[in-house]
């Protein structure tokens, strides 16, 4: 039987992370916005599938690059 694919190993997909509650309520504090401020990214995303994550969890995204070192940043789930 054929290994099942994991889109979250892949090289070119970057470290997506869940934000929990506490960690959601600081960063929107840190930066008086609220989730609709954020850039989004759909449900039918498939990282956003792959974690599982659901509309409204605010999805931490780190990057790496040669030129910057690492950039974070932050998508929050939304329906189509």
């Amino acid at each position: 039987m054929a290994e099942e694919f994991n889109i979250l190993k892949h090289e070119l997909v970057p470290e997506h992370i869940i934000l929990n509650e506490k960690e959601k309520k600081e960063l929107l504090e840190k930066y008086k916005i609220k989730p609709k401020n954020l850039p989004k990214i759909l449900t039918n995303d498939p990282v956003v599938k792959a974690l599982n994550a659901k509309e409204g969890d605010i999805l931490k995204i780190i990057r790496k690059s040669k030129t910057a070192g690492t950039s974070i940043y932050y998508r929050v789930v939304v329906k189509k």
